[in-house]
């Protein structure tokens, strides 16, 4: 199986093009308080070079009904992106139903079949536990995310053997503004680390 790569947080044409370049399998925008946050429509605006080619993801923590709403509407994402405990309270429109979800699984919560394990804090940057990941990653398709750049993916590969990575300030040359260079390295390192996983012993 192929390794499920997000690269998250664009906020500029560059960024996207980079992203698509490399091959990810998805992007995120941000409509949580962050420094990537974006407007919906400068979303919808990043977001028209990458239909058909990846998944656009729109990423949310705790967000208001209406918050959802407008971002289904101007938006139109492939997937929401939220904390795993949002969706038990959100009253759903029909149309998000049908829509895939990235839970971000923090500690207590039930385990869904695919999440994104990041630790308690979103967006910092920093690594989270290598080791309960690769248990979680055992029993779910759990995709790695917090404090990975094209230094430690491989490691973080070779250690939790998850499902996909999400990156986001590991390509930053400062918070909210993404280096194509970066972008492009990470992906290489990440597929080059995922396919030596796959080859015999």
């Amino acid at each position: 199986m192929a390794l499920w790569v997000k690269i998250c947080g664009m906020t500029t044409p560059e960024a996207v093009e980079a992203a698509l370049a490399a091959g990810a399998d998805a992007i995120g925008f941000v409509f949580a308080e962050s420094a990537r946050r974006v407007t919906t429509a400068l979303a919808r605006q990043l977001a028209a070079p990458v239909r058909g080619k990846a998944r656009c993801v729109a990423v949310t923590r705790h967000p208001e009904q209406a918050q959802v709403e407008e971002i289904l509407a101007v938006l139109r994402p492939d997937a929401l992106q939220s904390d795993a405990g949002d969706f038990g309270h959100l009253r759903l429109p029909e149309t998000l139903e049908r829509l895939p979800v990235v839970r971000a699984w923090r500690a207590g919560d039930a385990l869904p079949p695919r999440l994104l394990f990041e630790g308690s804090i979103s967006g910092a940057g920093r690594t989270c536990d290598w080791d309960r990941a690769a248990e979680v990653a055992r029993r779910a398709q759990l995709v790695l995310a917090g404090g990975l750049d094209a230094r430690n993916v491989a490691t973080a590969i070779a250690s939790v053997r998850p499902f996909g990575v999400d990156v986001s300030s590991g390509v930053e040359t400062r918070p909210g503004l993404k280096d194509p260079a970066e972008i492009n390295r990470f992906v290489n390192a990440a597929r080059t680390a995922h396919a030596a996983l796959q080859e015999p012993t």
